[in-house]
């Protein structure tokens, strides 16, 4: 890596150019490049068509950035998550800013920022605390510059938590609806998890819940990224794995229980799921 400090016309910077190992290219979210920048004067800054995640937060002042066609203002406090493949620059205003920023990649980082603008991730966003992202950034920072034998496993891991903060702070499901809508979604939910035995319908929760069936389909699917149907899945065979790792039940029970019947078909649906029959899983586990 190489760790360079500049002082310019323009800005004052000081920045990590980060060269990850082989593994973490192939294996983990790396770091590219991680800096501050103290603007001078009202300047622009523009990276086109970069294979890159970047992270930026604003310390002080404030500027405008420009991604996918629309402008965004920022100040102090301010933060944003890009996919530098997409035409993006940012501008210092008058009011000089300071901001640091992350340049990341990695073979899951496409993924989950895919999903995460799926969710309602925003572009932009203002932090509750923003001393959780400057001491994610600054381990980062000191990694980058250290001697430390797994550095790069570190780094993957302090990624990953600035990425569990931003989802925190800007992916917030039932915000974005109306009170009733919103407090529909988490009831169905808890209902899904609480008679998870029973048969249930679409038909049925639109009557219980007073909402069109299509209609509640569509909004569970884009505030929670998956449908209803995959999520009572996912909670059922989360209860099998756990009746057959530490109940006496059957196998036959266990899919009753979770409300998956006759047992051909939730050995079925099981092995698709977890890749073994529920047999063999207990026996695993056993």
């Amino acid at each position: 890596m190489k760790h360079s400090s500049y002082h310019g016309e323009y800005v004052s910077s000081n920045r990590v150019l980060y060269t990850p190992s082989e593994f973490a290219r192939e294996n983990l979210l790396y770091l590219q490049e991680i800096g501050q920048v103290h603007a001078r004067r009202p300047h622009t800054s523009s990276h086109p068509d970069l294979s890159s995640y970047l992270f930026l937060m604003v310390l002080s002042g404030s500027g405008t950035l420009s991604y996918l066609g629309q402008q965004y203002t920022l100040s102090e406090g301010g933060c944003a998550l890009l996919n530098c493949k997409n035409e993006y620059y940012h501008k210092s205003s008058d009011d000089l800013w300071t901001i640091r920023w992350v340049h990341f990649y990695g073979p899951t980082a496409s993924g989950i920022y895919q999903k995460y603008m799926e969710r309602g991730g925003q572009i932009t966003f203002y932090p509750r605390q923003i001393g959780d992202f400057t001491d994610c950034w600054e381990k980062i920072f000191t990694l980058a510059s250290s001697d430390d034998h797994i550095k790069d496993m570190k780094i993957n891991e302090q990624l990953s938590s600035l990425l569990c903060l931003v989802m925190g702070e800007s992916w917030h499901p039932e915000s974005g609806q109306s009170g009733g809508k919103g407090q529909s979604l988490l009831e169905i939910r808890e209902y899904l998890r609480d008679h998870l035995s029973e048969k249930i319908t679409l038909d049925m929760l639109s009557e219980k819940f007073y909402i069109n069936k299509y209609y509640v389909t569509r909004l569970f699917r884009n505030e929670y990224g998956i449908t209803i149907n995959d999520y009572l899945l996912q909670v059922r065979i989360s209860h099998a794995k756990e009746l057959l790792r530490f109940s006496k039940m059957s196998v036959e029970e266990v899919g009753e229980n979770c409300g998956i019947t006759p047992l051909y078909y939730f050995s079925r649906i099981f092995k698709q799921v977890e890749g073994i029959s529920p047999r063999d899983y207990r026996k695993k586990w056993q």
